[in-house]
């Protein structure tokens, strides 16, 4: 076995891009492209509101948005 050496910014540098790859491929395993798990739009925005994480006007932007889905007028 040979032995390599690589300055440590380099190895970090080496070391964050395959943990992002990592994290990527996580990602890409499960489907991306699954119906969310409800239809409530009142149930989603509590959740996102329950987060404190969007501010008023952004939750009756996503509000309107949802209502105007054909997958939640079904």
């Amino acid at each position: 076995m040979t032995t390599i050496t690589i300055p440590k910014k380099e190895y970090q540098r080496l070391l964050d891009r395959a943990l992002r790859y990592e994290y990527l491929r996580q990602i890409l395993e499960g489907d991306i492209f699954a119906s969310p798990p409800t239809r409530n739009i009142k149930s989603i925005i509590k959740e996102f509101r329950a987060t404190k994480q969007y501010n008023p006007k952004f939750l009756e932007s996503l509000a309107r948005g949802l209502e105007h889905s054909s997958y939640f007028k079904q």
